[in-house]
């Protein structure tokens, strides 16, 4: 019993670890699914514009008090990123369609002013093997994740910034 526990405890690593490899060297982009506007319209994540600048795209939810800190502390600095490099926050509820209208109301109230969206469904959660939130990802100007990262402590939006000047240094 006891060498069976720690067999499958063994082979548990092993794939967490190879699938933290693969994740951290992954370039592809966001998948071809379908989420909705705050307003409940449906739209493909095909159509979010994704090329041509750095996106920062940011999963969360109205209960997790780390994605809410995370998304006030981008947005305090949102306008000064958006001159120096032309970045894009696209924030992905991952609430339910129950919680569609906590979410409007929570982005209304903080005035967050960067595209918000809601996976509903958790079709691009499930697609992009975001597992917590907050869970973010950057992506390059050609439309791949160069990036990711999760949970979320103050300071962690100046990593991000540092990420984006390195890639901007590349161009």
């Amino acid at each position: 019993m006891k060498t069976s526990s720690a067999l499958y405890i063994t082979c548990l690593l092993v794939m967490v670890m190879s699938f933290s490899a693969k994740a951290q060297k992954t370039t592809k982009g966001l998948p071809n699914v379908t989420i909705k506007t705050l307003d409940g319209n449906s739209l493909s994540t095909q159509a979010l514009a994704l090329k041509g600048h750095f996106t920062i795209v940011s999963f969360w939810a109205t209960w997790c008090k780390p994605c809410i800190q995370e998304l006030s502390a981008i947005h305090d600095v949102y306008p000064d990123w958006q001159e120096d490099m032309k970045v894009k926050l696209i924030a992905i509820s991952v609430d339910d369609a129950r919680s569609r209208a906590r979410a409007k109301s929570l982005v209304k109230g903080k005035r967050w002013e960067f595209d918000t969206y809601i996976d509903e469904n958790g079709d691009l959660k499930r697609a992009m093997n975001v597992l917590n939130v907050p869970h973010t990802f950057i992506l390059n100007k050609d439309g791949e994740i160069v990036w990711q990262h999760t949970s979320y402590k103050p300071g962690d939006e100046e990593k991000y910034y540092d990420v984006l000047k390195k890639l901007n240094a590349k161009k």
